[in-house]
């Protein structure tokens, strides 16, 4: 019987998958028998969602761009009559692994360790995970391996953390290990809260037992008895799955008291997040798992030493957890066997921004921007100009597209200023003013910080001030000095990781870009014509139909003209809205 999966990660829903997988239950209703129907997680596609994939005889056909009105279509040509529909598929798998399709080239360079059940399985079904291999790992932590072997075969597999600092993982738990106390804690960092990062939550929803067995095996290696995972509540899809999975999990002997007859015991809870982005640091999150106001604590003692209620605590983000039992089931030297020599394995990214083809991809650690880019992303959207990506989030920085050869691994990304973080990629092309990407992120950590440090507090506040007032075209002579003393500063004196990194978007496009901050400054003039305060808008004469559309959608009454004839705006009035350009059918409206 041909089975049909729906891609129901929250991608997929907002594409309107859930009408799509309504619509496939109607025709099956009608039609007992005539195929099985599930839902699965993000296969990384997220730009062609919703996702319909049907298997038959070991191939898997999946269609992209699926309406309701497509469906039925592939139910009578593709599940009835057996007619491939060409023309929709995004990707076909061959029973031997091949892969072609118009999205064939999105996966070229991909290998999938930690995303390898997603878009695959169904998040909701243990059966499935443990077909597809899940809680093989866990037995052979328990009955073949010592804690410290465990601990070793991570220090061998070179995985380092992929939250964002890069701490060897294997060293990380040892420390742990190492503490002694009647109790101990693993903690896994769901908060995910980067601007345009969202790898963590396509995980939680597409394979949520693999970060619970990872976390199980953790806390075998450590000694640990209790576990939380502290999602952010924004998730609700990751938490309802994630939730599904422990109490699964808890009826099949995974987790519990005396797990599988070994005499291990282990439980784990959720802790929803309030969506404070500093609670992302570790010694917060912790504050917040213990009720108190989300701030970060002075370290040392370590977490692994005094962390959650001053017990030794291992703190891991979704990712890392997800890595763990792949490694344990085909060993430290196949997952060495990615990357480079400092940065093993492999590492998801979140693909957004002026990129065509947004999504998630996993690639081994050295891939470069300019593959990540060009060969999974299709390249720039409306075939502009590739100017840099945002690595990092709002702790992270600016990259040029001078520098697009770099690898991705934790040496050469943070060489150029910026940091890998925990994998989000913002795709800039030449309509981006570089001076309003650096202002929007730092007003997103001034926003976002605790309060605590002095620097993070006020520093951030007057370097925010002095970018807005260069993006209006009230810039000093001196603002860009006044930036990088601010941003070293607030670098050096900060306590934690949000303030420590708050400047690098700031610092790196000062870096790269400073002939933008001159120009905005001493010109009065913003090259990507993005500031609204430093452009004006006209209408070309020879695009011009005289529709009148544009000045019927000006909220103030700045286009003047006759029908037929050509309009003129008047930036006397002009409040610099845009909506002129927006609705404009004949691209006849531009700003300089």
């Amino acid at each position: 019987m041909k089975q049909v999966i729906v891609g129901m990660g929250t991608c997929g829903l907002s594409a309107g998958a859930r009408q799509t997988f309504d619509r496939l239950n109607e025709i099956l209703s009608g039609n007992p028998g005539a195929f099985e129907i599930s839902g699965t997680g993000c296969i990384g596609m997220c730009y062609r969602e919703p996702l319909v994939e049907v298997r038959e005889g070991g191939s898997r056909f999946i269609y992209g761009d699926v309406t309701p009105e497509l469906a039925e279509e592939i139910y009578n040509l593709h599940i009835l009559g057996g007619e491939v529909l060409e023309n929709h598929i995004a990707l076909h798998i061959a029973p031997d692994g091949k892969k072609s399709g118009s999205e064939a080239g999105f996966h070229s360079l991909q290998n999938k360790i930690v995303l390898r059940n997603c878009g695959t399985i169904d998040p909701e079904s243990i059966n499935e995970y443990e077909a597809a291999g899940g809680y093989q790992a866990i037995q052979k932590a328990l009955f073949e391996m010592t804690p410290g072997e465990i601990i070793q075969c991570i220090k061998d597999s070179g995985l380092r953390g992929r939250g964002g600092a890069g701490f060897p993982t294997g060293l990380k738990w040892s420390f742990a290990a190492a503490n002694e106390s009647d109790i101990k804690y693993v903690v896994c960092n769901a908060d995910e809260g980067d601007p345009g990062a969202f790898m963590d939550r396509s995980v939680l929803e597409g394979d949520p037992h693999a970060v619970l067995e990872g976390m199980i095996i953790c806390a075998r290696a450590i000694g640990a008895a209790s576990g939380y995972i502290y999602c952010r509540a924004e998730y609700p899809l990751a938490i309802k799955r994630l939730t599904i999975a422990i109490d699964d999990a808890r009826k099949k002997g995974y987790i519990g008291k005396n797990i599988l007859g070994s005499g291990f015991d282990f439980d784990v809870k959720i802790k929803q997040g309030a969506g404070a982005f500093v609670c992302g640091e570790e010694t917060a999150l912790f504050a917040s798992i213990e009720g108190e106001r989300g701030m970060p604590r002075i370290r040392p003692p370590f977490p692994a030493e005094k962390g959650l209620w001053a017990k030794p605590t291992n703190n891991n983000n979704v990712e890392t957890y997800a890595n763990i039992p792949w490694i344990l089931e085909n060993g430290a030297d196949a997952y060495a066997d990615y990357g480079t020599e400092k940065s093993r394995g492999t590492k998801v990214f979140a693909l957004a921004g002026k990129v065509v083809h947004g999504g998630l991809a996993e690639v081994p650690m050295g891939t470069t921007i300019h593959e990540l880019v060009f060969e999974i992303g299709g390249g720039i959207k409306d075939g502009r100009e590739f100017k840099a990506v945002q690595m990092g989030g709002p702790s992270g920085g600016c990259i040029p597209s001078t520098l697009d050869m770099t690898p991705v691994d934790f040496e050469s990304i943070p060489a150029t200023g910026a940091i890998m973080g925990s994998g989000g990629m913002v795709v800039l092309d030449d309509r981006t003013c570089m001076v309003e990407m650096a202002r929007f992120f730092l007003e997103f950590t001034q926003n976002e910080s605790c309060g605590k440090c002095t620097f993070c507090r006020l520093g951030t506040l007057r370097m925010l001030e002095i970018l807005t007032r260069i993006t209006k075209g009230e810039g000093e002579p001196d603002d860009i000095e006044k930036l990088v003393t601010l941003g070293n500063q607030i670098k050096e004196a900060s306590l934690c990781g949000l303030g420590q990194t708050a400047p690098n978007p700031v610092l790196t496009t000062i870096r790269y870009y400073r002939d933008e901050f001159e120009a905005h400054i001493h010109d009065k003039r913003c090259p990507a014509g993005s500031c609204s305060a430093l452009v004006d808008f006209f209408i070309d004469p020879e695009k011009c139909t005289g529709c009148t559309v544009c000045a019927k959608n000006c909220p103030v009454d700045a286009i003047a003209g006759e029908r037929k004839k050509v309009h003129v705006i008047d930036n006397s009035i002009c409040v610099k809205c845009g909506k002129c350009i927006t609705s404009c059918n004949f691209d006849a409206v531009y700003k300089k």
